[in-house]
């Protein structure tokens, strides 16, 4: 019998190759990000404290600055609602524009910087996939190479802004598809995500870790409250999403009906904002990481400032204003996890880390990276419940995501079915009611019209 040892060889210049380029790549982004990072807190230290009044001047005026920056910026009206990773690695062989690279990171420093409520992570992955995107169009990578290195970027960037490395490199590869994780990706991301993560470090970011202590010997009792927060913030995360497209559709719906100049909506959003913020405190605006270090460390919430902290994001993001999704997600899941586990008599700060993990796994469609996620921020001492709540949760929230982009790979049950890495659009996917009529449920004629 003949000994292949061509392949051996070919594997290995594989690793050596992507050894060299994801790591050159991960330094990069590190770099870029941590740049970001530093103006972000610069900016953030010189308004947090403002005035309730002066908060409510500074809203609008965010949403004209992002507004205007988009607009202009942009040349083709819309352009930068296209601008994104997941579009470049699905339509453009990860090609994207470095002559646009600042754009986003600017609007995002002045939405966050006076009080927008939106996440830092989304001008990182922008900034580390545009940044990824030039790196390779100098090596004269080709298109499927290409592709690799922007999804490196991605998960480098979502690295250096969380001090998650695995996290990371799985979250930039699980949320292109839905259902499936590209395992040829997995090695130069997981390179790439550890590098930028201790560059970052080298530029002297600092991360913060909750550790989550809970006994060693695993619990049924316990699993099966925790599945019900899983189930639980499955639901918050659907509300979030819908929340999120209908704001969206309410502003594009109030453009077209009046004709109103698209750098305006952002306005309207902010003064939307400013007005919401005589009822509900400003602690929702912002990226908001008092609240969620708070229900971490198992202080007492309200109980309905996940649905102000969805609300507000909502009409942030939906009226155009530019900001991270992510975030957001860690707030309104902490916040959530927390409320929820008081009626079920769990720990709240286990209850918050679950949330937290539970609705990025959801709202992301990322269970995997959600419950790496988990192992990183809060030990592994809770791991198997991290995982239960993840999963739940990522079912419940059913095909939907806060990613436009995003395809869907897989169905999550055998009674949705769907076109192939077709996009979520409610046309693409259809119910099969076959189970329902052996229930009965379509023998009246009310059912059959």
């Amino acid at each position: 019998m003949r000994v292949n040892y061509i392949e051996p060889a070919i594997m290995l210049a594989t690793i050596l190759r992507w050894l060299l380029l994801a790591s050159i790549t991960g330094a990069i982004v590190g770099t870029g990000v941590s740049v970001f990072l530093q103006a972000l807190f610069f900016l953030s230290e010189h308004t947090a404290h403002v005035s309730l009044w002066m908060q409510m001047a500074l809203l609008p005026l965010a949403g004209i600055l992002n507004g205007l920056l988009l607009h202009y910026g942009y040349r083709e009206p819309g352009s930068y609602a296209r601008d994104s990773v997941i579009s470049a690695i699905h339509l453009r062989s990860g090609a994207m524009s470095h002559k646009t690279i600042l754009i986003k990171p600017l609007a995002a420093l002045i939405t966050l910087a006076l009080g927008g409520s939106a996440g830092k992570e989304g001008p990182c992955s922008h900034i580390g996939g545009t940044l990824a995107s030039w790196f390779g169009k100098r090596m004269r990578l080709d298109p499927e190479m290409q592709k690799r290195l922007v999804a490196c970027g991605v998960s480098a960037g979502f690295a250096a802004v969380f001090g998650t490395p695995l996290a990371g490199a799985i979250y930039g590869i699980e949320m292109l598809v839905i259902g499936r994780v590209r395992h040829d990706f997995i090695f130069p991301a997981v390179i790439a995500a550890i590098t930028a993560f201790e560059v970052g470090k080298y530029w002297g970011m600092a991360y913060d870790y909750f550790p989550v202590v809970t006994s060693s010997d695993f619990s049924s009792f316990l699993a099966i409250r925790i599945t019900l927060i899983g189930i639980f913030c499955g639901l918050v995360s659907w509300l979030f999403i819908e929340l999120l497209d209908r704001v969206r559709y309410a502003f594009s719906a109030l453009q077209r009906r009046f004709h109103i100049w698209q750098p305006l909506m952002p306005l309207i959003g902010g003064l939307v904002l400013a007005a919401l913020i005589l009822v509900i405190p400003t602690d929702y605006l912002g990226l908001s990481l008092p609240l969620m270090n708070g229900a971490l460390q198992g202080k007492d919430v309200a109980f309905w400032g996940f649905l102000w902290k969805s609300l507000l994001v909502a009409i942030t993001l939906g009226s155009g204003f530019y900001g991270g999704i992510v975030t957001p997600q860690f707030v309104i899941g902490a916040m959530a996890g927390s409320a929820f586990a008081h009626l079920l008599g769990v720990h709240p700060a286990l209850g918050a880390a679950v949330g937290m993990v539970a609705v990025v796994a959801a709202a992301s469609n990322t269970p995997i990276a959600a419950v790496l996620m988990g192992f990183e921020l809060f030990g592994n001492s809770a791991g198997p419940y991290f995982a239960t709540a993840c999963v739940t949760a990522y079912i419940v929230v059913g095909h939907r995501s806060v990613y436009s982009g995003q395809l869907l790979g897989y169905s999550k049950s055998l009674w949705v079915r769907s076109t192939p890495d077709a996009p979520l659009e409610p046309g693409k996917i259809h119910i099969s009611y076959s189970l329902l009529r052996r229930l009965g449920y379509f023998r009246s004629n009310r059912w059959r019209k």
